[in-house]
């Protein structure tokens, strides 16, 4: 590895590798550093693969403002570089009356350029006879994409414009210097060191500790992350047919993470989920103790859905900058000059619909970027 760089990016999710294809030139010297074998092992590979609306996130916010930018950019990078993808369009549904005014009032989003359309029951059942609800929301722009061949897709940008992957390679320490950063890495081989002008903290579940090692205070300025596991259940094949033309949502209850809904994967496999709660440490063990959540939530839109159809499959855990008792807070975008630390661009609680979103963020840090190194 050279010792010196221009731009250091940490982490080699989708966000990392989505930033990277955007600064990588030809006359930088960019590496993207990941602490795992490979890239995308984290919340990059264990997520839906929804390409969402905005519909779920708040009026106003970055993450909606992202999600709809990063919406429109993601059905055309797909397009024209043969990623997979589907659009399939997504049903909100109230399930009971008591929900049509939840129904009415996300229905109202549609001024910030959300493509929707409000259906009565009957409308609702024409589209999919097997739910059960009084009306539901259509949104046709919503979808599916293959997050693995995305990411791909941004590595391989990134390494044609001269950039460099390196894994097995965890930042252990920070310094500023003078004109940029001194890293601290462990490696296989041992702990070496690379200086850079510019550092891009985009280390997801990490993104706090990697932050807090620069000198920020991460209690004190919210860049605190919170870990939220969401498990996944199959359905089986033959139940799962009846229900694979849609993504299928419930109509979210008041504080509530989000309802447990269907997931169309690209293959024609239909899963439910994720059924987010917050946990103290990152763990994909699972097991089926939460089944009856799963049954008893899926019977409520799908009164032909069995206890022996659904059985346990997946999990993974969303990194977000607030707990369950906390007010929402945006994505963290932000170049920290004003504290000391010019050419640190921290990113930091790229919660869902970070996905949808990772080609407008990386165009957004792009731009941060240009404007920093003035090349």
């Amino acid at each position: 590895m050279s010792l010196k760089a221009d731009i250091v990016i940490v982490g080699a999710g989708v966000i990392g590798l989505a930033v990277a294809s955007e600064v990588a030139r030809q006359n930088r010297e960019v590496y993207i550093l990941e602490r795992n074998e490979r890239f995308g092992l984290e919340s990059s590979s264990r997520n839906s693969g929804v390409i969402h609306t905005s519909i779920f996130s708040p009026r106003g916010s970055l993450n909606a403002k992202l999600c709809i930018e990063g919406l429109n950019l993601l059905y055309g990078i797909c397009e024209k570089h043969s990623i997979g993808y589907k659009k399939t369009g997504k049903l909100l549904v109230a399930i009971t009356g008591a929900d049509v005014g939840g129904l009415e009032m996300l229905y109202k989003r549609s001024d910030e350029g959300i493509d929707m359309k409000i259906l009565s029951e009957k409308e609702m059942l024409e589209m999919e006879p097997d739910i059960a609800g009084k009306a539901a929301i259509f949104l046709p722009e919503a979808g599916v994409v293959d997050a693995y061949g995305l990411m791909c897709y941004f590595l391989g940008r990134a390494r044609d414009a001269g950039a460099q992957l390196v894994c097995k390679s965890e930042v252990t320490g920070i310094d500023k210097i003078a004109g940029g950063y001194r890293l601290t890495l462990a490696e296989p081989g041992g702990t070496s060191t690379l200086t850079t002008r510019m550092l891009i903290n985009c280390a997801g579940f990490y993104s706090d500790k990697v932050a807090a090692m620069a000198g920020i205070d991460t209690v004190k300025e919210d860049y605190k992350i919170y870990y939220f596991k969401g498990e996944y259940y199959s359905v089986l094949p033959g139940k799962g047919k009846a229900i694979s033309r849609y993504l299928v949502y419930p109509v979210l209850k008041a504080g509530a993470l989000i309802g447990i809904h269907t997931v169309l994967d690209l293959d024609g496999r239909v899963r439910l989920g994720p059924d987010f709660y917050p946990v103290d440490r990152i763990s994909y063990y699972l097991d089926d103790s939460r089944k009856d959540i799963f049954y008893k939530a899926t019977k409520m839109l799908f009164p032909f859905i069995e206890w022996d159809d659904i059985e346990p499959e997946s999990a993974g855990v969303m990194p977000r900058r607030y707990a369950c008792d906390e007010p929402f807070r945006e994505y963290l975008i932000r170049h920290e000059q004003d504290r000391g630390l010019p050419g640190l661009i921290n990113l930091v609680g790229i919660e869902s619909p970070g996905l949808t979103a990772s080609p407008a963020i990386g165009r957004y840090v792009g731009n941060l970027a240009n404007e920093i190194l003035k090349n």
